[in-house]
């Protein structure tokens, strides 16, 4: 794939205004304080997967609207504690599949908890955790324009929320330090990785991977793959609503997060990503205010640095959190 964003060089210091509502933290202050009137309700049931040197759990927790979000939480058998977690997040259309697909950071003895994704895991790893309180199992995309005339109605606002709240949920189990909490993922994990760590100070790391959710208008504009071009057909068709659908992003785009971001941040890019194109993921990284590091993969597209770069983070946060 050859290039077609900016000039590396502009991407490394492109540090674009950020369109940020006047009430942006009063409208995320609210929605969280509104799920957090449900209780928490972290369930850990056992389950077996045939691994020896892993305790696997079937997690569900209480999210957006006290709806019921799976996961699952894993543990290196026999470390005890307190422990480092690990909060990963899943890409468009992903769900939660089976652990034998997420050994690599319980292996590394880590806690480890991943999110299933509301509504998705209709594509490529199927899900478990219906999109309620519409009754929506889980489907195929798109996602991108569902209530998005209104911040309040929007698809996001309920993922998003669930992503922080799955961070509650790990730092429920006894044996975790909840002084020692990161976030990872990528595409849309990655995006979610980026406001969990924004809304909540007490992550201390953000490992955020060609992150999706940033800088929606360039975004849009410039990118020739799914999901972006979702938003653009929905335009389309509503053509006097153009205003009203940025507005409702503006709300959700990960350049406010990332500036709100007290964590440690390690950022990884596909320089001719043409899914999250290099640029927003610059212009994400340019405005989160304290440390931070970026890992380039000139020749990737939107996998990234791939299995590679999944070494670079086990190695990142061993070298932050000695075991």
């Amino acid at each position: 794939m050859p290039l077609f964003d900016m000039p590396l060089e502009e991407m490394r210091v492109y540090k674009p205004p950020r369109e940020e509502p006047d009430d942006f933290d009063a409208f995320w202050a609210e929605t969280l304080s509104e799920a957090r009137a449900y209780d928490l309700d972290a369930r850990f049931d056992a389950a077996d997967f045939g691994l020896s040197t892993i305790d696997v759990f079937d997690l569900s927790f209480a999210g957006f609207g006290g709806d019921r979000i799976k996961g699952w939480y894993m543990a290196p058998r026999g470390l005890g504690g307190p422990l480092p977690a690990v909060v990963e997040y899943i890409g468009y259309g992903g769900g939660r599949g089976y652990p034998l697909e997420w050994l690599a950071f319980p292996s590394a003895g880590f806690a480890y908890l991943v999110m299933d994704t509301r509504g998705q895991g209709g594509v490529w790893r199927h899900g478990d955790t219906p999109d309620l309180p519409n009754g929506a199992n889980p489907s195929t995309p798109g996602f991108m324009t569902q209530g998005i005339l209104n911040p309040c109605t929007y698809y996001y606002r309920r993922l998003y929320t669930d992503a922080a709240r799955a961070v509650e949920a790990v730092r429920s189990r006894p044996e975790v330090d909840a002084a020692r909490i990161a976030v990872t993922g990528s595409s849309q994990g990655g995006g979610l990785s980026i406001s969990t760590a924004g809304l909540l100070p007490e992550v201390a790391v953000c490992m955020t991977d060609v992150p999706f959710l940033s800088h929606f208008r360039r975004a849009v504009d410039i990118t020739p793959r799914d999901p972006y071009p979702e938003i653009a057909r929905f335009l389309q068709a509503h053509r006097d609503k153009v205003d009203t659908v940025f507005r409702t992003l503006s709300y959700f785009d990960g350049l406010n997060f990332a500036a709100r971001m007290s964590a440690r941040a390690l950022y990884s890019v596909g320089i001719m990503d043409t899914i999250c194109p290099a640029s927003t993921v610059f212009a994400s990284y340019n405005h989160v205010p304290g440390e931070k590091e970026m890992r380039e993969y000139y020749f990737n597209d939107h996998e990234g640095g791939g299995t590679h770069h999944l070494l670079e983070k086990i190695r990142y946060l061993r070298q932050l959190w000695p075991l």
